[in-house]
């Protein structure tokens, strides 16, 4: 079986928000707040602030593949003050195995307290062994060993984590607690240090051979706790700790065993719940489970085939939209799916045409929801992300960076602006942007080109009367939901690291709106402050560029993205690189550099604004790959590689790292001497970790990750997109049957249709017919593989190793597990 595959995907369709925040303490008692989401500590997105208020609604959406395991899923409320500092108010942690509790569901959670004796992830492995020792006087004794081996995945705190593991043995009477040694920055430290505690016996005792008395063993436990020593300062710092009753040891006096850490008991302040103020999520997570591809055979050419099936409301792929409760749950594998066949054109093509040919208005095509429009919003958000950064990028950074005013309604204008001013900075912007986007026609995906062509021949052909629909077909996607949105928010579209201020988030509203009408094509009809801004736009020059650039765009496929020749800055920010070669040893030679991505080289900078200590051509950069976390001890770890050597760099975050590398990956993936093999492991004390070998220029041992079409920037895995949408098959059978149903009483009963029915499209009943029937049988197929794997995975499961380690709702299936192995084996 290949690897559990996890997705963590926050809703598109429904918001967030907060309410009853405890006011500040002051005369101004209301609060800035914004919201982060973790996964356990490590922050992998963080919505906008919202001010002024103690129920700030975000509505924010956030799609996240998770790249590592984790216990919690967390979400944090934080306060900004006037001096712009941060302080936690409450957070609400969900366990991983809870998540399927509230897949789906609007939920209200109360936020829980933050402490640091809270928040605590990570675990550890112990080793305890009970034995007799014989005095040279006679007298027995038996001692407890202790080995902590290791920890992994510790809390890094403040950016610096320094553990040591604290040991007691807890009873009536006692209190023995003894240290490790401390290692210095690392969050997986290796102790392997042991240590004994004396268990005394009564005088009574004088059985040689050593049996465990459960009256005696029940008054002891073992206590390990984790710190943090690297604040000399303040003291150590609690990471977790860990609670063993010596009734573990059972009769064979032994416990090999992998923990989960757990916060200290009563640790936290004593704060009532309901004073912090609750926060409503949807979330919805899935976790697929993806067989060897043969598997999927069948279940996959039936949907790679529905480009094909006439009509095309009778294939696969349509049926899955027709039977998912939101159009964007069938969108998001099925497009992921055909782009990685090479089939995405003809299919979008085909339902397309069919929906094209349904719509009596020419007005109103494509402006619904329908799996056409989800569709193509996947593809350009796939296809087009470098597009977009490479044509918006540098002009939204200018706009972040100025500050400039441009609000123009009355209302909201302050007093110490000028709303002429204003004016005119909107104006500018907006010419600026609009010339961009129209003169960015070259660099539009060839696949998205093949798209809008095919969807400009069918609009024109079915409205031949109206001269405009084959412009309005295609500006209703690149404008209004391309363009347009990433204006709006650039950080959703990885334009912008955050959230922008509200002064400019404003700006960038405005600019939205007026680029969105421009790109229509159509007289807007909004405020009557917009209305007036738009009298400068309304020239024939601005109408003919929008024109021609949709002409060129909609011209299949003959532009080759990488003409580029200006350098266009496409990603940057604070990383961790190590030395490149003159020193191979030592963390000295980790250093914090800003480093900066633009379509011609790669470079970094001893901080932003200076010039380049190192610059890597693009051409120069043969694969970027990740790096396995044993070769430094230090997670999020990448390496770019080229010729001579390879460049080693942290991430600050596991999202961030996948983010580097796929823009590096997309950047460099057309260079004529990338590599086919690498090594995931470094060159270190004169060999690669990975393979053994010596010679620092031997080929790599490992298939580099393979590449992608030149105009889709992520990474595709057809068989993982394949579970998914059996998954979706399997949630919606219900409504499959009822499908079934209603192909058989529109082929015998030509009356009106069961109100239940009526949702479907179904052009053709019996070809439809067909269609339900294959599914139904190649879902069952998978279903009873599934089946089977997970029954032979819970036989196979061990409570207590490092993928199932002990946590607190565990440690009872543990003694079970234990005392049932223990009586099958006399």
């Amino acid at each position: 079986m290949t690897p559990l595959h996890h997705k963590l995907l926050m809703s598109s369709y429904t918001s967030g928000e907060a309410k009853n925040i405890p006011p500040y303490p002051g005369p101004n008692r209301m609060r800035d707040c914004y919201c982060t989401v973790n996964l356990d500590q490590e922050e992998v997105f963080r919505t906008k602030i919202v001010e002024k208020s103690l129920c700030p609604f975000y509505g924010e959406d956030f799609y996240c593949e998770i790249p590592r395991s984790f216990r919690h899923l967390s979400f944090y409320i934080f306060d900004r003050d006037v001096f712009r500092r941060d302080s936690s108010i409450g957070k609400v942690a969900v366990k991983k195995e809870d998540l399927q509790k509230y897949h789906g569901k609007d939920t209200w959670f109360q936020l829980q307290p933050v402490s640091a004796d809270s928040e605590v992830q990570g675990k550890v492995h112990l080793e305890l062994r009970l034995s007799e020792v014989i005095t040279d006087s006679g007298v027995i004794h038996n001692k407890l060993a202790t080995r902590v081996l290791e920890c992994q995945g510790l809390p890094i705190v403040n950016g610096q984590c320094d553990p040591y593991a604290a040991v007691s043995l807890l009873g009536p009477s006692r209190s023995d607690a003894k240290k490790t040694k401390m290692k210095k920055k690392t969050n997986n430290p290796q102790f392997d240090e042991v240590f004994y505690f004396e268990v005394t016996r009564p005088l009574s005792y004088t059985r040689r051979q050593f049996d465990v008395e459960e009256e005696d063993v029940d008054k002891l436990a073992l206590r390990v706790d984790l710190w943090n020593g690297s604040n000399l300062k303040f003291g150590a710092e609690f990471l977790g700790g860990v609670r063993v009753p010596l009734r573990v040891l059972g009769q064979a006096g032994v416990h090999d065993a992998w923990y989960f850490l757990q916060p200290r008991e009563n640790g936290g302040k004593s704060v009532k719940v309901e004073e912090l103020g609750s926060l409503r999520l949807n979330i919805i997570y899935t976790e697929d489970h993806v067989f060897p591809s043969e598997h999927y055979n069948p279940l996959r050419d039936l949907l790679l085939h529905s480009a094909n099936v006439e009509p095309v409301s009778a294939s696969a792929a349509h049926i899955l939209g027709e039977v998912c409760r939101e159009k964007q749950e069938a969108a998001i594998p099925l497009v992921r799916l055909f782009l990685h066949y090479g089939k995405i054109v003809p299919f979008i093509s085909a339902i397309a045409h069919a929906e094209v040919n349904r719509t009596q208005d020419p007005n109103t095509i494509f402006r619904g929801n329908s799996l056409t429009s989800k569709c193509i919003d996947e593809t350009m958000k796939l296809a087009g992300m470098h597009y977009l950064q490479v044509t918006l990028k540098p002009i939204i950074d200018e706009i972040c960076t100025e500050h400039k005013s441009c609000e123009i309604d009355p209302v909201k204008l302050k007093e110490s602006e000028n709303l002429e001013t204003n004016r005119e900075n909107l104006r500018q912007y907006v010419d600026r942007i609009f010339n961009v986007i129209t003169t960015s026609g070259v660099r539009c995906p060839t696949v998205m080109c093949d798209i809008f062509f095919s969807l400009r021949e069918s609009a024109a052909t079915r409205f031949q009367v109206d001269q405009d629909v084959r412009y309005t077909a295609v500006s209703s996607f690149i404008f209004l939901r391309f363009f347009a949105p990433a204006i709006l928010s650039p950080n959703l579209f990885h334009l912008r690291p955050h959230h922008p201020d509200p002064t400019t988030s404003r700006t960038l509203t405005l600019i939205s709106k007026t680029i969105q009408t421009l790109g229509s094509l159509a007289k807007s009809k909004s405020e009557s402050y917009m209305a007036a801004f738009y009298d400068y736009f309304n020239e024939q020059k601005y109408a003919d560029a929008v024109k021609n650039f949709l002409d060129l765009i909609s011209t299949s496929g003959k532009w080759d993205q990488k003409s580029i020749e200006t350098p266009i800055m496409l990603k940057e920010g604070f990383m961790i690189k190590r030395a490149q070669g003159r020193n191979r040893f030592g963390m000295k030679n980790f250093k914090k550099r800003w480093f900066r991505l633009t379509n011609h080289e790669f470079t970094y900078h001893k901080t932003k604004g200076e010039g380049a200590l190192c610059s890597i051509p693009i051409e120069n950069i043969l694969a970027v790959e990740r790096l396995e976390e044993e070769s430094f001890k230090m997670k999020n770890m990448f390496q770019v590689i080229q010729p001579e050597r390879a460049l080693y760099i942290q991430a600050n975050n596991c999202v961030e790292a996948r983010d580097w590398i796929d823009i590096l990956t997309k950047v460099s993936q057309c260079n004529r001497k990338r590599l086919s093999t690498y090594h995931p492991s470094a060159y270190l004390n004169g060999h690669w970790l990975c393979c053994k070998l010596s010679a620092d220029t031997a080929s790599g041992c490992t298939p580099c990750t393979a590449g992608l079409p030149a105009n889709i920037q992520l990474d595709v895995d057809g068989d993982r997109e394949t579970e998914r949408i059996y998954s979706l098959f399997t949630t919606y059978m219900t409504k499959l049957t009822n499908m079934q149903e209603a192909c058989g009483s529109k082929s015998v009963y030509d009356g009106p249709e069961h109100e239940e029915y009526s949702s479907f499209v179904i052009d053709d009943p019996q070809e439809t017919f067909k269609t339900l029937k294959q599914i139904v049988s190649a879902v069952q197929t998978l279903e009873q593989q599934h089946t089977q794997y997970k029954r032979d995975k819970f036989k196979k499961t061990k409570i207590g190793s490092q993928e199932h380690p002990i946590g607190d709702k565990s440690f009872q299936c543990y003694i079970r597990q234990k005392s049932e192995s223990s009586t099958y084996s006399i």
